[in-house]
């Protein structure tokens, strides 16, 4: 079978690449195996090759942050698993055709859903929907204001957002990102700039957002604080821009704002196995609904991994980039 890896640090197209790898195991008592139906390339995927992520793993290092299995095979112990069911793998290490596994780390999920939505379920509508709700007690008719509005994150939280009332302003960087986003249901979209406080005040008629979700760093993380009511927060969740989150002393002084960061891990770690089954039942519930919806812009196969990243990691796309490993699903 092929499975992803990378020997190098360094830009993903150059070093990633699909290698073949000894079949996995049958599954031990505890263990279930399942085949890899498809998985979402993430920024956090591309920044580990990098080396610029949470940490550098010992090379030669797998990858993948999520993908949507099919079980194939279950342990004599293993209960909440039967073969042919839809799962999210915990795991980190999801780039390949197939895996073995502690049952444990799996999430079952409806089987009839799409699949490349159900593939995309497990870190970018978790992040948006805990942003939204760890940090501020929003209510209806509160603002939110959002950089980097047309990511996957980005689309979510704007989803969640007017689904529970809260108005959501949206900064991107290209005007035409207005119309896409305005059709997903986001309040107003903003294109960044100086102005930015200025366009805010005028669309929150001066009240200001309660809550800054930031995936860029450096600058963008002023701006966004201008945006705010006095007594808010800004949760940076990413650093696209490359740099480290910058706010003023009288932000944080005078106008007593919060600076706090988000990583979706130690989140996930410190939920019991029932509450993180509840949050994605929850989440795939959405998706059938047509609540949750994320664009998808490609797809590819495993052995074109390299153009897949490349695609992936390119300025102006208008949806996800996502690999079938064994081929197109249903």
């Amino acid at each position: 079978m092929k499975r992803v890896q990378f020997s190098a640090f360094g830009n993903p197209a150059d070093v990633i690449e699909a290698v073949e790898v000894d079949e996995p195991p049958a599954p031990g008592a505890d263990e279930a195996a399942f085949d890899v139906e498809a998985f979402p390339i993430n920024p956090a995927d591309l920044l580990t090759v990098q080396g610029r992520y949470a940490e550098r793993p010992p090379l030669p290092a797998t990858l993948g942050a999520e993908c949507l299995g099919r079980v194939t095979a279950v342990g004599a112990n293993v209960r909440h698993l039967s073969v042919g069911d839809r799962v999210i793998n915990m795991g980190r290490d999801n780039w390949c055709q197939r895996q073995c596994v502690r049952a444990g780390q799996l999430v079952p999920v409806p089987g009839d859903g799409d699949p490349l939505q159900l593939a995309m379920l497990k870190v970018n509508p978790a992040t948006a929907l805990l942003m939204l709700k760890s940090y501020v007690d929003l209510e209806p008719g509160d603002w939110v204001i959002q950089d980097a509005a047309n990511s996957g994150v980005g689309q979510c939280l704007i989803r969640f957002a007017r689904a529970e009332g809260i108005h959501t302003l949206n900064v991107v960087r290209r005007s035409e990102l207005i119309a896409p986003l305005e059709a997903l249901g986001a309040d107003a979209v903003l294109v960044d700039g100086p102005d930015l406080a200025e366009q805010a005040r005028v669309v929150t008629h001066g009240k200001g957002a309660r809550l800054a979700i930031d995936a860029v760093g450096g600058t963008a993380v002023t701006r966004l604080a201008d945006c705010l009511a006095d007594g808010g927060t800004a949760v940076n969740y990413g650093l696209l821009s490359g740099h480290n989150c910058e706010m003023t002393s009288f932000q944080l002084v005078f106008r007593r704002l919060t600076l706090t960061g988000f990583w979706l891990v130690p989140h996930l770690t410190a939920m019991t196995t029932d509450r993180r089954t509840a949050l994605y039942a929850d989440l795939a519930q959405r998706i059938a609904s047509g609540q949750l919806h994320v664009d998808v812009e490609a797809t590819y196969g495993i052995d074109d991994i390299k153009q897949a990243v490349a695609h992936a990691g390119q300025g102006g796309r208008m949806g996800k980039i996502l690999v079938t490993p064994n081929g197109p699903v249903k």
